[in-house]
């Protein structure tokens, strides 16, 4: 059977060369139905009939019993078992298939440096030789030689024979002779924390376990600040709502059991909370917060060795951003959201009875995205139309000076603190892997640390940023990659996410360099609902503004054809997570208007979101599906509820991981159930399921490859990008 399913899917594709002399001979294309048969039958997705009444409409959810966990639901694992089975037939057989493997593996295979956090004389970095799944941890000495590639300190490549084992955070103490690290195993959102020494490469005892959603804060080297959950049921631990974390101090050498708590809200159990420790140790910051949204409340308590103080409120509720950045003395320093939605600086006087606020770096036209102290300088990254900049001030915002970037590209913050002669950053664009630069605060000049040596000719390609009409008339920016040679329209790959204060902005991925090496057009919209223009953009595309950020990623679909970047019928779409509802929200509206789609982790059932492990949070972008205001804007463009039976659908292909515990496979399970059920053309509807890859963070490179290689491979043949070897 395996065999019959994998020739029929055959003669559902074909080559370059058969798909020309299709065209030629009859005018058809090689997706007409005319031409090929249909696929073979998609495995069984049985209907369970449920309909439930909510707020006067009947809901009908008939695979909801897709939404069990995998690990123990013995019908949804023999249902993801048939489902894989069927698409790795498929895309195996895809020709382009190999040609987007061989180029990615050449694209990936170049010396990764990650930006090196300076701790007791040492210098504390990632790396990765090119092609092996997870990134080491290294140290070296701060004063060595440019070349010195340093000491592997841990390698998690020896966790798990699959690779599926990743280091995930990992903060060095005060002195750098001991490193606290977290584990993520199987991509899963939970962490289990571990102490090395550092001269010796020793793992000590100490295991902390059901961490998530944590900062790990040092007190000198004899303890440890983090934050947990209570330990979850075995059967609730990957799809129970996440409830009640609270701050626990850990001192080195003892039991998890003996940690002592710092601090918690049990009043309020939706409250998250995440603490740091100011460079010189004298501060203990928790920021909390009960959703996505970037507001928070601020509690503080004073240090004194490794004992903290009473922890008093500094601000109360949450209503604004206060994000640390660091402190000196008794001062200390936030990006503050406070009355200005693009975002200041100010220092907070804690020396007298009452705290006194000041701003030191006012609100400006550009968006603040992140701060950070070098030495006793500022160092501030703001957004010009979805690309960086970076300026360095006085602690007090005077002697403001402009940081020149190598280019048209970002850079996500500084390594740094307070005291420290020099910073390090990562700036990257989309024909510039990560580079590592060393920042001099005195002057603002920046060095190479580490380049990586390229694998392509970046002049090649050439980047253009457009900008663009919404349908009701907002001026949208997009970035547009192509050839530099391209002289005509071509198949383009078109990325987009809009949502929760998110900004996409220039970055480099082998694998969309694969899709451009292989003649096709990359595009990333900056839609709204992400966090490009501040508060105000993201404010325009969330809840009941929702549809504007689909109007804005089919406008951008528009633009593309009508400006002779992209043929008709040559359009692919991609976005992942919140960008995975965005693909299926807008395949419904338009299915007419691109010719592939690749869904990733999606949230698609947008009634029943908030109900499994992070879901709750998702409620400050979504809406409540609880109130009927809300309710009915989601059951309006829910892609899981909308899938419209007689429309004729691009290609599609769902992705997600089996062990996916932030937003749960069940979402994905159950689209493509209904997609797969319904009359909606002949081109294929499949779902690839990763097994222990979760929502996308620890993916070893071997799964990264293989799953981009099946994606892309499918996109280009539905869209007519013709590879060649």
């Amino acid at each position: 059977m395996r065999r019959r399913a994998c020739l029929r899917a055959g003669l559902a594709i074909a080559g370059p060369g058969v798909s020309s002399a299709i065209r030629a001979a009859t005018g058809l294309s090689v997706t007409d139905p005319a031409v090929f048969p249909p696929l073979a039958p998609y495995p069984p997705s049985p209907r369970v009939p449920l309909d439930e009444p909510v707020f006067g409409e009947t809901v009908s959810d008939p695979w909801r019993w897709l939404e069990a966990d995998v690990r123990h639901d013995d019908a949804v694992a023999q249902w993801v078992a048939a489902q894989s089975r069927f698409a790795h037939d498929y895309l195996a057989a895809l020709p382009e298939r190999p040609v987007f493997e061989a180029r990615m593996k050449r694209l990936i295979d170049y010396e990764r440096y990650g930006v090196p956090v300076a701790r007791g004389g040492r210098l504390f970095h990632r790396w990765n030789a090119g092609l092996t799944n997870q990134s080491q941890l290294l140290v070296t000495d701060a004063d060595a030689a440019p070349t010195a590639k340093g000491r592997v300190l841990l390698d998690p490549n020896t966790w798990a024979g699959d690779g599926a084992t990743a280091l995930d955070s990992w903060e060095p103490s005060d002195d750098g002779s001991l490193v606290a690290y977290s584990v993520q195993d199987g991509g899963s959102d939970w962490r289990t924390v571990h102490v090395v020494r550092v001269v010796d490469g020793t793992v000590l005892p100490d295991t902390l376990k059901w961490v998530k959603f944590s900062a790990l804060a040092w007190l000198g080297s004899e303890a440890l600040i983090y934050s947990r959950f209570p330990e979850p049921g075995h059967d609730a631990a990957f799809q129970a709502l996440n409830y009640n974390q609270s701050v626990w101090l850990h001192r080195i050498g003892t039991s998890q059991d003996a940690d002592v708590p710092i601090f918690a809200t049990p009043g309020t159990p939706k409250w998250g909370h995440a603490a740091t420790v100011g460079s010189e140790g004298r501060w203990l910051v928790i920021a909390s917060s009960e959703g996505t949204d970037p507001v928070n409340a601020v509690h503080v308590a004073r240090i004194d060795g490794d004992r903290v103080g009473p922890v008093q409120p500094l601000v109360s509720e949450i209503r604004a951003e206060w994000t640390f950045i660091d402190a000196q003395g008794d001062s200390l320093w936030f990006v503050s959201g406070e009355g200005a939605p693009r975002r200041k600086v100010v220092r907070v006087d804690m020396a007298g009875a009452t705290a006194r606020f000041d701003t030191v770096v006012s609100e400006v036209a550009d968006p603040l995205q992140w701060a950070g102290m070098v030495g006793r300088r500022l160092v501030l990254g703001y957004l010009h139309d979805a690309r960086s900049r970076v300026v360095v001030a006085g602690l007090d915002g005077g002697d403001p000076r402009e940081v020149g970037l190598p280019g048209l590209g970002s850079v996500g913050g500084v390594s740094a603190r307070a005291g420290d002669a020099a910073g390090y950053l990562s700036f990257t664009s989309f024909t510039t892997p990560d580079t590592v630069l060393r920042l001099d605060p005195a002057d603002g000049a920046m060095t190479p640390w580490r380049a990586p040596r390229l694998t392509f000719r970046s002049e090649d390609y050439r980047v253009e940023q457009v900008f663009y009409a919404s349908r009701d008339g907002t001026r949208v920016p997009m970035f547009v990659v192509r050839r530099a040679d391209a002289s005509g329209p071509v198949p383009t790959l078109l990325y987009g996410y809009g949502g929760f204060n998110v900004s996409l902005n220039p970055w480099f991925s082998p694998t969309t360099m694969a899709w451009l090496e292989c003649g096709g057009a990359y595009a990333l919209a900056n839609l709204r609902g992400g966090g490009e223009y501040g508060d105000a953009w993201h404010d325009a595309g969330r809840r009941a503004h929702k549809q504007a950020v689909f109007d804005d990623f089919i406008a951008a679909g528009e633009w593309l054809i009508a400006h002779g970047i992209c043929p008709g019928g040559g359009l692919s779409i991609q976005g992942h997570s919140n960008g995975g509802l965005l693909v299926g929200a807008v395949v419904n509206q338009r299915p007419d208007l691109f010719a592939a789609a690749n869904a990733g982790v999606g949230v698609m059932d947008m009634l029943r979101f908030d109900r499994f492990t992070a879901g709750r949070y998702w409620v400050d972008d979504y809406g409540h599906p609880e109130v009927e205001a809300d309710w009915r804007v989601l059951r309006a463009y829910s892609p899981y509820h909308n899938v419209r039976e007689g429309a004729v659908y691009p290609a599609i292909v769902v992705t997600t991981a089996d062990t996916d515990d932030r937003v749960v496979p069940g979402h994905s399970f159950k689209y493509a159930a209904a997609l797969q059920a319904a009359a909606i053309g002949p081109k294929p509807h499949l779902i690839r399921i990763e097994t222990r890859a979760g929502h996308g963070s620890g993916k070893p490179i071997d799964k990264v490859i293989a799953e981009a290689a099946d994606v892309q491979a499918f996109l280009a043949h539905w869209s007519g990008l013709q590879p060649r070897a």
